[in-house]
């Protein structure tokens, strides 16, 4: 049963992957690329659907245009970075010395790196490889890397073993970067396997400090790590919706803007 969710969330996942290539595709070419019945397919694209992914057509669907992709690490570093750095130094700012702290994958949380250099005695745990390597020649933060699969276009890891080793840990804080961030849908991510580790990382951290732009606000992508309840701060830049400053105001949220 485990292996049959497994199966169809990945069918899912690449058929997103295939509509962010081509737009749209018709349920007769999915029936036949992945060896399943029209009938499982079109269970598929309802699915996809309901979370916003994708807007069915007949015979088909197309994507959604407010849906969050899979882009490269490298493609998403360039979008929005001046704001994105701004948010990052903000973030460093919340860091103290002796701090335990989870930094995850993320264009956001990799432009913190810099902005940690001065810090000390840092415990910093975290599933990218870059972030890695860019934090283990300072000798004041001890670096702890995940162990598991690694997702080539995040340059992250993750699976079963990031999660129980997470689960070894208490942490202070989380850095927490995101895909989508929607009132009603939460923080969303593309591939399951990552927001199942980000789900970990929530569970065993004092304190869940989400990092986002703004052009995440309104988006959702494919898999939840979490609704935006057990968030105690977000950093942005000031151009959020006023919507959304009023709602996370009112859940208690603090919200900090980087860039006034």
């Amino acid at each position: 049963m485990k292996d049959e969710i497994i199966n169809t969330l990945q069918r899912r996942e690449k058929i997103i992957h295939l509509l962010g290539k081509e737009n749209t595709v018709s349920v007769n070419k999915l029936s036949k690329l992945f060896k399943v019945s029209t009938v499982t397919i079109r269970n598929d694209l309802r699915h996809l659907e309901q979370k916003g992914c994708v807007l069915r057509s007949y015979g088909g669907a197309m994507l959604n245009k407010t849906f969050a992709l899979d882009r490269p690490l490298l493609d998403k570093s360039r979008i929005n970075s001046i704001s994105k750095n701004r948010i990052a130094q903000k973030a460093a700012e919340m860091v103290n010395d002796g701090d335990h702290i989870i930094l995850d994958s993320g264009s956001t949380t990799a432009a913190m790196v810099p902005y940690l250099r001065k810090k000390q005695n840092l415990i910093v745990f975290t599933n990218a490889i870059n972030i890695a390597y860019d934090l283990s020649t300072n000798t004041d933060i001890e670096v702890i890397i995940a162990g598991g699969n690694i997702r080539k276009k995040a340059y992250s890891i993750s699976g079963p073993t990031v999660e129980q080793q997470l689960r070894m840990y208490h942490f202070d804080k989380l850095f927490l970067g995101v895909d989508g961030f929607d009132l009603n849908a939460g923080i969303t991510t593309p591939n399951f396997g990552e927001a199942s580790v980000n789900r970990v990382m929530c569970q065993v951290s004092g304190q869940i400090i989400a990092v986002t732009d703004s052009s995440k606000f309104g988006r959702k992508s494919f898999c939840m790590i979490e609704k935006i309840n057990p968030i105690e701060t977000l950093i942005t830049d000031s151009k959020i919706p006023k919507e959304y400053l009023t709602q996370l105001h009112t859940l208690g949220i603090n919200v900090v803007i980087a860039d006034i």
